[in-house]
């Protein structure tokens, strides 16, 4: 019994962003009809080590594709030169249970969550959408810029972060991919000024104040991945259509955690799922005028998908090494 092996360089060498957001959507699509079986995410917390461990299992019925992804999110890596997210992506036989492959998912996970902001901005934000903001410049804000760039004819970006250097090296490495002028501001608010904003902190207060948001535009809320987590002023939540990637997911670790369980905000107050309004059973935003919010937890279903496509470029271009199981 023999498992291939793909390592982060085989990973980059096969995953593009326009097929990663095909097939992100495609994932989102079958979720909205109710085709995949992806219980919520499990979490270890190091409490000590300010750090967690977790898993993700997925089936795509419709792809008769399952696996499951391990991930950390240790916040404090970049200290000691290390990423601070971390996966491993296993894909395993429907018909037989048996591992078919092994592959790096830290470079996945960012391809596959900057895609799933390029699904959730295509749905969501406007037609018209030129102009973005960054609220923090990690690999996840790149990610994300790749995507929407992907989408739409893009103007203008503005970055913000704390460390002033990240945010250069940000403008240094993206202008080439967004294929326009981004402006390092100092300030979060200055990065507001935008037709879609996207946060990829690890904030656990609101950073994001309701104030500085003009009508019409779309967040895209990335941070706030687990429990106790928050980026946004729980008032935007309150005045915008609120589209979160799973129910039984975000509730306990996406934008809208700490809101539910402080009574801001009714779990009937978000609107939908993004699946649903992929797969054509509810609209995206109803006006020009009306504020979006996107809260992304991170699914399984694309770290899934986008293994398989992976996993099937690699077994065509014959790359990755194998290794003998039993």
């Amino acid at each position: 019994m023999e498992i291939l092996w793909l390592d982060q360089d085989d990973v980059k060498s096969l995953l593009d962003m326009p097929s990663a957001l095909e097939a992100v959507e495609m994932a989102f699509a079958q979720h909205g009809r109710n085709k995949v079986q992806m219980p919520p995410k499990s979490y270890l917390y190091f409490t000590e080590h300010n750090g967690d461990l977790r898993t993700m299992p997925a089936f795509l019925e419709e792809e008769d594709v399952a696996g499951v992804k391990v991930v950390n999110v240790h916040p404090e890596n970049r200290k000691v030169g290390l990423p601070t997210v971390m996966a491993t992506v296993i894909l395993n036989s429907t018909s037989t249970g048996a591992p078919l492959a092994m592959m790096d998912g830290t470079y996945l996970t960012d391809i596959r969550t900057g895609a799933a902001g390029g699904v959730a901005a295509r749905y969501l934000a406007r037609e018209s959408s030129s102009v973005v903001g960054m609220v923090g410049a990690g690999n996840q804000a790149r990610t994300q810029l790749e995507a929407i760039s992907n989408v739409f004819d893009l103007e203008q970006v503005y970055v913000f972060d704390l460390d002033t250097s990240r945010a250069e090296k940000f403008k240094e490495g993206m202008e080439p991919v967004a294929c326009c002028d981004i402006t390092v501001v100092d300030s979060i608010q200055k990065a507001c000024n935008a037709d879609i904003l996207v946060t990829t902190t690890p904030s656990r207060q609101p950073i994001i104040k309701a104030q500085w948001l003009a009508e019409g535009i779309h967040i895209n809320a990335i941070g706030a991945d687990a429990r106790g987590k928050e980026e946004l002023d729980p008032c935007i939540l309150r005045k915008s259509r609120v589209v979160v990637d799973d129910m039984a997911q975000a509730t306990h670790s996406g934008e809208v955690n700490v809101p539910l369980s402080e009574g801001y905000i009714r779990q009937e107050d978000i609107f939908t799922q993004l699946g649903q309004i992929v797969a054509g059973l509810h609209e995206g935003r109803e006006s020009d005028s009306q504020v979006t919010v996107f809260d992304s937890t991170g699914l399984a279903i694309q770290d899934i998908v986008t293994a398989n496509l992976v996993y099937k470029k690699a077994k065509n271009k014959g790359i990755g090494s194998k290794a003998k199981l039993f």
